[in-house]
């Protein structure tokens, strides 16, 4: 490895690319030249001479004072905060502001402001200050500054200091269940579980037995046509959702299909559910599609119809631009990368021209959106009408597919030539790397965080709250260059207080709770900073230690997170017990030190826990896997966690992983059906008269 040079160095530090981190085993790494080379240049520095990094440094130094104002300023609700605006040395400037709704406010009051001028350009600029109110509505504002003879705006994101949790919630902590939808199936869906069965699951655990919320998979949008990316974290976009979960017979216009149609709808729907030991997605979309097209070309009555021009006014080009693009991938490919040269931008004329030309085929995509906001909403009313506290939960992946309609639509956005992923840690000891590019930094700042406020806004429409994925991505990324092992990537830093700051402006105004995963490596400050916020973390039983590597009580586990037994990217508990993580591991060459090694540490971590229930007398002797599932949930008892959750295999009794961190196609990821300890499949109907799933839940409630 060439070690990176020191004006290089300070370079990558100017555009918040790390040089040197820790890894999880406590050793300082350097990172090479070649990737932070890399990595520049996907941020648009060149970095190949001397001089030219000297120059990039040159311009990094001044670039805030080469414009007026910034595109945004972050200002919290009661705390202090100035606007600096740039203008010619000695030119005078004065600042209005405009809020949300339009209202006009005075005059900001200009403050002393010490700092001297500088040259930028052949021009000297000085700098003057302005105070922000401190008592505004949170949202986003607009600042106006005069200067040098012109108008310039900077937008202002005011957040609440504090989001936490909603009243409605109480003082007594809450519990729910954690599921991946697709795999909860009833004998009325497609082959996958779909948005009625959530309502159904939903209603069931909280009617009968106090569930306050059901944490989901992420619902985002997958490919248009066959074959179906099977990772709920990998979608073609995370603003808009999957069609896939749609139950065609709930959609009003079904009704009113004459018998024929009905009839074959209930054939597509039979060739759906032909194979229920898999999960098919390839087959139901198919299938799904098919009818969908029949209800679709029914058409609206008057009144539906002005419900769908309102979603799709509201939706904006946001969705004109997906829906286009759904079109053109199954007209030219799934990889926007490969169409014809002319179509590649969606900003295009022949982008345009294409839509025209097919404007029923895009009127089909963006009405699959409409009805997919009524049955997500339907959803959500189903589980706050049986009495849950929060309802669904909605999942944030980390990013988007490279070749997918986020990708494209956002290209000028997105770091070309990199990939988002993870150095190695306990459970992925070679890395990850998960195929999305990430945002430019550079270039969210310069859109003020407009799609990020898009994006939060969009999942929290019909949500009681939203987890983050590695909520570390709003603070940094690891990025790899493509082509490069996961080891060879870097952190790079965003501006997480805008990032923070929009999500409790979007959850405060949706009455919602934002939950960050901040399993694996974080920094400690950034699980201090979210809780400051009221943003909640995560909390995992069997990651969970203190400060010599042995469980931590639960009593000392943080106040304000979701505290589970396990997750989705482990082994339910019952493969847990077993040690089926590492051995899978082992047999995919996913770990670094021997077999051996790798079971005696991970049974004596498994037996620690075993022992901390044993000694609260909360596990016998000898107890089976069931009675030793249950002691482990009842430790969370003890625990101050205001959220706690149920995985729905662990009430079931599933012993096979959903998800094998740092794998694609090596194990049958995000396609595993719901089964019983025996293995024998589940369905949704079979949850219901379950009786080790009533018995837990039970639990859950009386904890």
């Amino acid at each position: 490895m060439t070690k990176p040079a020191a004006d290089l160095v300070e370079l990558a530090a100017a555009y918040g690319v790390a040089s040197d981190y820790w890894d999880w085993q406590g050793r300082h790494v350097t990172v090479s030249a070649s990737t932070l080379t890399a990595v520049l240049a996907a941020l648009g520095i060149d970095t190949s001479s001397d001089a030219g990094r000297r120059d990039a440094l040159d311009r990094r130094r001044t670039d805030g004072w080469g414009q007026a104002v910034p595109p945004y300023v972050v200002a919290t609700q009661g705390v202090a905060r100035t606007l600096d605006v740039h203008v010619e040395h000695g030119s005078p400037a004065r600042v209005r502001l405009e809020l949300e709704d339009g209202a006009a406010h005075s005059q900001l009051a200009q403050v002393d402001n010490l700092e001297p001028p500088r040259e930028v350009d052949g021009r000297l600029v000085g700098e003057a200050s302005f105070a922000i109110p401190t008592d505004l509505p949170t949202g986003y504002h607009r600042l106006i500054a005069e200067a040098d003879g012109a108008e310039h705006t900077a937008e202002l994101i005011v957040a609440p200091p504090w989001l936490g949790l909603p009243d409605r919630l109480g003082s007594r902590p809450t519990w729910g269940l954690a599921t991946q939808l697709y795999s909860v199936r009833s004998r009325q869906s497609w082959g996958i579980g779909d948005l009625t069965d959530l309502a159904d699951l939903a209603a069931w655990a909280s009617a009968e037995h106090g569930a306050g919320f059901v944490l989901i998979n992420p619902l985002h949008a997958a490919e248009p046509i066959p074959p179906i990316e099977p990772s709920p974290y990998l979608p073609t976009t995370r603003r808009f959702g999957n069609p896939l979960y749609l139950r065609v017979e709930a959609i009003p216009e079904f009704a009113g299909l004459d018998a024929s149609t009905r009839a074959e709808i209930g054939r597509l729907a039979d060739l759906a559910r032909a194979r229920p030991d898999v999960l098919d997605r390839d087959a139901t979309w198919t299938a799904k599609r098919a009818a969908l097209q029949l209800v679709h070309r029914a058409g609206l009555t008057p009144g539906r119809a002005i419900a769908y021009r309102a979603f799709a006014d509201r939706a904006g080009r946001a969705l004109d631009d997906f829906a286009t693009w759904c079109v053109l991938s199954e007209t030219y490919g799934a990889d926007w990368h490969s169409w014809p040269t002319a179509l590649r931008h969606p900003r295009s004329r022949d982008v345009a021209a294409f839509a025209v030309a097919h404007a029923a085929r895009v009127d089909f995509h963006r009405w699959l959106q409409w009805v997919l906001d009524e049955q997500l909403g339907h959803a959500q009313g189903v589980a706050r009408r049986v009495g849950m506290a929060l309802g669904i939960v909605h999942d944030l992946a980390v990013g988007v597919s490279p070749s997918g309609a986020e990708s494209w639509s956002f290209q000028d956005e997105l770091a070309q030539g990199m990939s988002v992923g993870a150095p190695p840690d306990p459970y992925a000891q070679t890395g990850q790397t998960w195929q999305q590019p990430p945002w430019r930094p550079d270039r969210l700042a310069e859109l003020a965080y407009a799609p990020f406020r898009e994006l939060i806004r969009n999942a929290l429409r019909h949500a009681g709250g939203l987890r983050i994925d590695h909520v570390m991505g709003l603070f940094r990324l690891w990025w790899i260059p493509d082509g490069a092992a996961p080891t060879d990537g870097t952190y790079v830093h965003y501006d997480h207080e805008a990032a923070v700051a929009t999500l409790l402006i979007e959850a405060h105004r949706a009455g919602a709770v934002i939950i960050g995963e901040d399993l694996g490596t974080v920094e400690p400050w950034v699980r201090d900073y979210l809780r400051e916020r009221g943003v909640l973390g995560t909390s995992v039983l069997w990651f969970e230690s203190d400060a010599w590597g042995g469980p931590l009580p639960p009593e000392q586990w943080r106040e304000y997170c979701l505290a589970s037994v396990t997750t989705h990217d482990l082994p339910p508990t019952a493969g847990y017990l077993a040690g089926d993580h590492v051995r899978l591991r082992h047999r995919l060459g996913l770990l670094t030190r021997s077999l051996d090694e790798e079971l005696a540490t991970d049974a004596a971590d498994r037996d620690a826990w075993l022992a901390l229930a044993r000694e609260r007398g909360l596990l016998a002797d000898g107890a089976d896997e069931e009675a030793t599932t249950t002691a482990l949930h009842r430790l969370l008892a003890a625990a101050p966690s205001r959220l706690r959750c149920l995985a729905l295999t662990d009430a079931v009794g599933e012993r096979r992983t959903q998800n094998q961190p740092g794998t694609i196609d090596e194990y049958p990821n995000w396609r595993v059906p719901l089964g019983d300890p025996t293995g024998r499949l589940l369905f949704l109907e079979d949850v219901f008269t379950d009786r080790r799933a009533a018995t837990l839940a039970d639990l859950m409630r009386d904890l």
